[in-house]
């Protein structure tokens, strides 16, 4: 065995991949591993014009590609773990969608969490694209929804694993009701 998937290319999905003339010289997208999950995007910036992101700003970086998703397809626009942990790079609007039908240009918007000045330069890796299949549902008007055990809880309702002997009764009971003897 080799611990490579096996994958035919029958069952991949293509994606078209123009590049816009400010991205020549760069390589596609690619995945970097067997495994990986996302394909990385580079940053399509003049070799002369890197941007310098200070603590808390944000700024929008070109790729230099039009995709070509298939209907029923999206792609997603997300961080890269080293980027983020290293130095605080982060995708704003994360993930971001891009639908099958939008034929501009992928931009990355990232921002800059970290406590030192970071600068993006033409070539570096600033994201990970991953593609989804997408399903399109029709919304029924109800009346009323059907209740379930978490009802409207949200927002750390459910809690955050750390009362380990909590009974699921004692969860159910709403704030300030009083239990029977």
């Amino acid at each position: 065995m080799t611990g490579k998937s096996p994958r035919r290319q029958a069952e991949q999905p293509t994606v078209g991949a123009a590049r816009l003339p400010h991205a020549r010289g760069l390589a596609l997208p690619r995945y970097e591993s067997d495994g990986a999950a996302g394909m990385d995007l580079i940053a399509a910036l003049a070799v002369a014009q890197p941007v310098r992101l200070a603590p808390g700003q944000r700024a929008l970086i070109p790729t230099g590609l039009v995709l070509e998703l298939p209907a029923g397809f999206e792609a997603q626009v997300r961080p890269r773990s080293g980027l983020a942990l290293r130095h605080g790079i982060t995708v704003l609007n994360s993930p971001g969608t891009i639908d099958c039908d939008y034929r501009g240009e992928v931009q990355v918007l990232i921002c800059n969490l970290g406590q030192q000045a970071v600068t993006i330069e033409r070539g570096q890796r600033i994201a990970q694209l991953i593609f989804q299949r997408v399903e399109r549902v029709r919304l029924l008007p109800i009346a009323r929804p059907s209740p379930t055990r978490r009802g409207a809880g949200g927002f750390g309702s459910t809690g955050t694993g750390r009362a380990a002997n909590k009974s699921p009764a004692a969860g159910s009971r709403k704030r300030g009701a009083k239990s029977s003897p």
